[in-house]
């Protein structure tokens, strides 16, 4: 696969890329993705070569809990503040 990076004339700090002798199953993989995701064929290459290289994705919007897991310590004021959150006062259910 031949690369050639252009950067005449382009402002900022972005270079643009010919990527040439595309093999079809990588051509169709990526226009596949991009088709399945709505992005354009050019955001998903440039998100497949950041993966490729190791790269972390910009604005990457986590979904999930796991920079929590394992990080619970026991703190006797809070549990003592939940239990009596969990009692039941008879007076408020007349």
């Amino acid at each position: 696969m031949r690369v050639y990076a252009h950067n005449v004339g382009m402002k900022g700090k972005n270079c643009q890329y010919t990527l040439r002798d595309i093999p079809p199953a990588l051509d169709r993989a990526l226009r596949e993705r991009a088709r399945q995701e709505g992005k354009s064929l050019n955001q998903v290459a440039r998100e497949a070569l950041k993966r490729g290289v190791g790269l972390p994705e910009e604005n990457q919007v986590a979904d999930d809990l796991d920079c929590l897991a394992g990080t619970w310590q026991d703190d006797p004021a809070f549990d003592e503040a939940i239990r009596q959150q969990d009692t039941v006062d008879p007076e408020a259910w007349r």
